[in-house]
């Protein structure tokens, strides 16, 4: 009867969504694709769809001291914008390789920026190791720079935005090593590893980012339906991850946008295989159906695990 009542009274709720990781300065929001124009910049239509949708925050990933600038330029006039700052694993090669900056001035900057703007900077990252990437960035230059961006969480106090891509080891080993720097732990952002990592991670104190991604693979789902609710976070990470209809999730999702090809952009109108935070949507019925909760409920956990990590008012 009282889940009756629930499902009666949570019908005609809206949802509150945070949108942990997009993308956002990615050029196809400029109509940009693979360096050629194919539309006028839209992203202000994105972001209006988004909060249209029920996504009441969203947090601007940054992987490049240039990034970071960008994102924190685009987030000073809109409530509802967010930032991370720190080096993407691939992109870890900056810190040796910007003109005119040594490896210590770039760390100092990126902390300078984190410092100075309190108000817009949440979290650290995203940082990690990518191994099945080394042709951006070989393996002992990322190693070597993930462990000292950790410098950046213990003299911030800020959580982490995490990544990991086919390197749990060394990975769980360096946060291990410096566990006594890391105050306000993280998210492991774009999750798609196995339970034993799921468990792993949760015993660090790290909650799990999902996003289409995560969701690809029957294998994926039944991972996914393991990890508990309160540990649960969701993303986009817009404009990539989308759920495609050969992922295994596809069937549990129920709400579907209109979309038209980059050729045929038309303004007011997503455009296919880019992907938006109003999606945040579908991952939300993925999760919900494959750990058997009601929508409402699930949300509402998530937004106050969200709340929790980055110190957003509930």
């Amino acid at each position: 009867l009282m889940r009756a009542v629930w499902r009666m009274a949570t019908a005609s709720l809206r949802y509150r969504f945070i949108d942990i990781g997009a993308n956002l300065t990615d050029p196809m929001y400029q109509g940009i694709y693979h360096g050629k124009s194919y539309h006028p910049p839209d992203l202000d239509a994105v972001l209006q769809r988004s909060y249209e949708s029920d996504v009441q925050k969203i947090i601007i990933t940054s992987g490049t001291l240039t990034d970071c600038r960008e994102a924190l330029s685009l987030s000073q006039n809109d409530d509802h914008l967010f930032c991370t700052v720190g080096v993407h694993p691939t992109r870890s090669g900056e810190f040796e390789n910007t003109p005119g900056v040594s490896p210590d001035e770039y760390m100092d900057q990126l902390l300078q920026i984190a410092v100075e703007n309190r108000h817009k900077i949440v979290c650290i990252g995203e940082c990690g190791l990518d191994y099945d990437r080394l042709h951006f960035c070989d393996k002992q230059t990322q190693l070597k720079y993930f462990e000292k961006q950790l410098m950046l969480t213990e003299k911030t106090k800020l959580p982490l935005f995490l990544h990991c891509r086919n390197a749990f080891s060394d990975f769980i080993d360096i946060l291990r090593r410096n566990k006594s720097l890391i105050e306000s732990c993280g998210v492991v952002h774009s999750f798609d590893g196995s339970l034993e990592q799921v468990k792993s991670y949760l015993e660090f104190g790290l909650y799990i980012g999902i996003n289409g991604c995560s969701l690809k693979t029957e294998e994926n789902l039944k991972v996914i339906k393991e990890i508990p609710s309160d540990k649960i976070l969701l993303e986009t990470d817009a404009p990539w991850c989308e759920i495609r209809p050969t992922h295994a999730s596809s069937k549990f999702v129920t709400t579907h946008f209109l979309s038209k090809k980059k050729e045929r952009w038309e303004n007011g109108v997503s455009v296919k295989s880019r992907n938006e935070p109003r999606s945040i949507l579908q991952v939300l019925e993925v999760v919900s159906s494959i750990k058997g909760i009601e929508r409402h409920e699930l949300a509402q956990q998530i937004y106050k695990n969200t709340c929790k990590l980055f110190n957003f008012e509930n």
